[in-house]
């Protein structure tokens, strides 16, 4: 397992992690049995968004011996009410069902502590000015969870909690056809068939700005819903008109600046076991860049994705982190000292193009490499 650091969290997370819907109506058996599996392949980082009592009982048990081999992403405001799931603000009910849930997990704290599903400008507003944040940010100081983070869909939430500073982690839906939508506060817009009726361009500019932010900041994100909820996997039912890889959507979500894990939703062992191969899977199976340029409603055209094809460059640039750090700038305004340390450190600078052109002739997306390369050198000053 490659492993990365989660932000300014400074948590290390394998780059694979597990939603917790394979967990659920199991056995305790097949529970440990799925621990078994994430612990060998060292896919340490688990999201509990499920309050289900029997799951968190079940993975409590089967973290006895080896609590400290994982991270765990509890979520605050998801609770079990009336044999079902709730979403709450209610007080009364997020203190006694996170309380429940570390007496459940067998365990005094939790390496995440994630405010649950914020898809609204006006709901942020109340969870951060409020009774919920203040929770968080107690149980914070009080070392029952390492860091804050928040859970979304709506990039323009998701950006304003970012740049907040109230959060370190940030859950966030990531793969090539949400990247696409503009902000929502209604979920279900990011797979309406209505929204994909005609051809789409580029990514969202929102989402590209959170991102780019989340990097800056230190702000981790972890990714939810690679797949799609499995509909790019389908070719007829991904959005996007044909199938994409479980390889390539693991790719794609672990190339947007900022991020630091990938929930797989796998919901059955086989499932869990296909997304951990991915960290044996040769270039060419996790290569997506081809599959986007091909498909049939989306165009990508002058948007780096980060995807590496332009190189190898003659002079040794590396193209893809130089038209990183660019972007980082430009959303910025102006070149963050982090940015600039990061750039400083590239063994050869834009200024050393020499306008062959060949990157730009491997280029699945058509960008203007060699222009973007001039901006960088004007900009960073080599």
């Amino acid at each position: 397992m490659r492993y990365r650091t989660l932000g300014r969290s400074g948590i290390q997370v394998g780059e694979i992690g597990v939603g917790c819907e394979g967990f659920l109506e199991k056995t305790p058996e097949q529970v440990s049995e799925w621990l078994d599996v994430c612990e060998a392949a060292g896919a340490n980082c688990i999201d509990l968004y499920a309050p289900d009592p029997d799951f968190r009982s079940n993975l409590g048990r089967a973290l006895r011996g080896r609590r400290e081999k994982f991270v765990l992403q509890a979520h605050l405001c998801s609770v079990w009410k009336d044999g079902q799931y709730k979403r709450t603000r209610d007080m009364a009910e997020v203190r006694e069902g996170f309380e429940d849930q570390l007496r459940r997990l067998e365990t005094d704290h939790v390496e995440i502590g994630m405010v649950h599903y914020v898809d609204s400008l006006a709901e942020w507003e109340t969870v951060q000015n409020g009774a919920v944040m203040e929770y968080a940010l107690a149980l914070k100081a009080a070392g029952t969870v390492g860091c804050v983070g928040l859970s979304s869909h709506n990039p323009q939430v998701s950006l304003a909690a970012a740049e907040s500073g109230l959060i370190d982690v940030l859950m966030f839906s990531v793969n090539p056809c949400y990247d696409l939508q503009p902000a929502s506060e209604d979920v279900e817009e990011l797979w309406a068939p209505k929204n994909y009726a005609a051809p789409l361009l580029n990514m969202d500019p929102e989402r590209q700005a959170l991102y780019e932010t989340c990097q800056r900041l230190g702000v981790g994100i972890t990714v939810m819903k690679a797949f799609g909820g499995g509909d790019l996997l389908s070719d007829s039912l991904s959005p996007a008109g044909k199938a994409l890889t479980v390889f390539q959507c693991l790719q794609y979500a672990l190339d947007r600046p900022g991020v630091g894990c990938v929930m797989s939703g796998a919901r059955s062992l086989e499932d869990l076991k296909r997304s951990l191969a991915f960290e044996d899977a040769s270039e060419e199976e996790r290569d997506y860049a081809a599959a986007l340029a091909a498909l049939p409603k989306i165009s990508w055209k002058g948007h780096c994705m980060y995807c590496g094809h332009c190189a190898p460059c003659p002079q040794g640039v590396s193209v893809a982190d130089v038209t990183k750090f660019l972007n980082l700038s430009l959303a910025q305004g102006s070149v963050p000292e982090t940015v600039r340390e990061h750039y400083a450190a590239l063994p050869h600078g834009a200024g050393e193009c020499v306008r062959c052109g060949a990157c730009e002739t491997r280029c699945p997306f058509a960008v203007p490499i060699r222009e973007n390369m001039a901006k960088a050198a004007e900009l960073f000053g080599r």
